[in-house]
């Protein structure tokens, strides 16, 4: 498997749009989304959207064929290492689906109210994601 800089915008999207993610509100330009590929097929995806010195955590995905392979694990500690390395202090995520994968990965459970108001303004906040999506956090960078 290799981790690399998103690319195929078209494939990243029809990827995220099988497993019911939010497409519509993607970059056009994807270079803040980092792909995994296993024998030269898109295996996952996961991106980063900026907001000062914060980051949300968004489309993390793993296609069904290469689940079970730690290629989720693998993204997330890249896009972590990436967010970390720019000088970004926390990234934020919103899940419907896996408040407990993250559980295990020290991102904490917070409210929708103890996220920096910068990242509440993304549009995955402000109306793509439910209000009942569970809101998490890791810190990155210590203030």
């Amino acid at each position: 498997m290799k981790i690399e800089q998103a690319s195929d915008r078209e494939s990243i999207v029809a990827l995220l749009a099988s497993q019911k993610l939010p497409v519509e509100d993607l970059p056009e330009m994807l270079n803040s989304f980092l792909i995994a590929r296993t024998n030269d097929q898109l295996a996952g995806v996961v991106g980063l959207e900026t907001y000062g010195d914060f980051a949300l955590l968004r489309s993390l995905v793993v296609h069904p064929e290469f689940r079970g392979q730690g290629i989720a694990d693998q993204l997330i500690r890249n896009i972590e290492s990436h967010a970390s390395s720019k000088g970004l202090k926390e990234i934020y995520l919103l899940t419907e689906t896996a408040p407990e994968y993250f559980d295990r990965r020290a991102y904490l459970r917070i409210t929708r109210n103890e996220v920096p108001e910068e990242v509440q303004q993304s549009s995955e906040f402000s109306h793509v994601c439910p209000q009942s999506a569970t809101v998490m956090k890791k810190t990155l960078n210590p203030l």
